[in-house]
């Protein structure tokens, strides 16, 4: 005869295998427990982390902060000793005064030149009314000779005598082609001279940057992170010597590709800090992932290979975290969060995406 009652240990069974099913349900978000709330344990603060570093070689002459300081815009955070570079701009400075004068000597013998060509001009001229009165004279001797009133050695000196005088012309105009040569080399050559002005105040600027870049200063408003660097340290370009976080900071919650159908830019984003007790800070989605977090991976996975098994990929989505809310004070980088985003609710009003 069946047994219409069991007995409390299969009920009991009975019972703990209907929770266990239901369980199951509520945790993978199956029916009858679906729900349009998708939420990630897969999420971090981030924040731009700059790490500073010096720009120039040199021994740390002063560390004027402190582990985990809060610093302004411009303020000093290490200073390199500067000796070396002042005497570089020193240097450079009278380079650039010699260049300058030697670009001044040349148009002084510009001036030179112009006047020499000038003077080569009037001798032109003079050796041209010399020529013309010797060309004069000849011709009147000639005219007397065929007379018979002038003998041949008054002729043959007027001859040699306009020789000469067509000598001089032809030695003033060489003279006017050296004078406007030398004027022709000396416009070329300040070319050169001019480059050699521009190099040196090129070389002026660079050893004033050297000289500035001696002073490290903060390139934005942040907290410093551990000092790395120690009074008397040498340093070169590149060395590590803090880290700067500014303020502004964001979440990325890496959802599971199953987890995105439906999710909108601008929706709200519920975001639980565990630093903070778990207490909540609003937020809002603000950019999509241009890609799964695998194809972001040094190695790649190679799925054409071997036996498959399908594995639910993570995308990131950026999380903007609302303005005016004390507890975002508190977040910082690499801190844990969980993200709840319900897809269902509506985008709130856009604002302007500034980073």
């Amino acid at each position: 005869m069946s047994r219409l009652v069991r007995s409390p240990i299969e009920v009991i069974a009975v019972l703990a295998g209907i929770g266990g099913v239901m369980l199951v349900l509520y945790a993978w978000h199956l029916p009858p427990f679906k729900t349009s709330v998708e939420t990630t344990d897969d999420a971090y603060v981030k924040g731009y982390v700059t790490t500073i570093s010096p720009q120039v070689s040199g021994y740390i002459t002063d560390v004027p902060i402190k582990d985990y300081k809060l610093v302004k815009e411009g303020d000093v955070l290490a200073q390199i000793d500067d000796r070396i570079y002042k005497q570089k701009v020193a240097q450079a400075n009278a380079t650039l005064a010699g260049q300058k004068a030697a670009l001044a000597n040349s148009q002084q013998q510009e001036q030179a030149a112009k006047a020499g060509i000038a003077s080569s001009q009037a001798q032109i001229d003079s050796a041209d009314a010399a020529l013309k009165r010797a060309q004069l004279a000849a011709d009147r001797v000639t005219t007397l000779v065929s007379r018979g009133v002038s003998t041949t050695s008054d002729s043959e000196q007027a001859q040699a005598t306009l020789q000469q005088a067509q000598a001089s012309v032809n030695q003033a105009k060489a003279a006017l082609d050296v004078s406007q040569q030398n004027l022709t080399t000396i416009i070329v050559n300040r070319a050169s001279l001019e480059a050699g002005v521009s190099g040196a105040e090129a070389a002026v600027q660079l050893a004033d940057i050297d000289l500035d870049n001696t002073t490290i200063r903060a390139p934005q408003d942040g907290r410093v992170g551990e000092i790395g660097v120690r009074l008397g340290q040498y340093v070169t370009p590149g060395t590590q010597l803090m880290n700067l976080v500014p303020k502004d900071v964001w979440v990325i919650a890496n959802f599971k590709e199953t987890q995105l159908d439906g999710m909108k830019l601008d929706q709200p984003a519920t975001i639980s800090v565990d630093a903070l007790g778990h207490r909540e800070i609003k937020g809002r989605i603000q950019r999509f992932s241009p890609a799964a977090g695998s194809e972001f991976a040094v190695i790649k996975p190679d799925n054409a290979t071997g036996n498959f098994t399908k594995v639910a990929q993570r995308l990131g989505v950026r999380i903007k975290v609302e303005d005016g809310q004390p507890l975002a004070d508190q977040l910082a980088p690499g801190m844990s969060v969980v993200v709840s985003i319900d897809k269902d609710s509506a985008p709130l009003p856009a604002v302007k995406d500034s980073d």
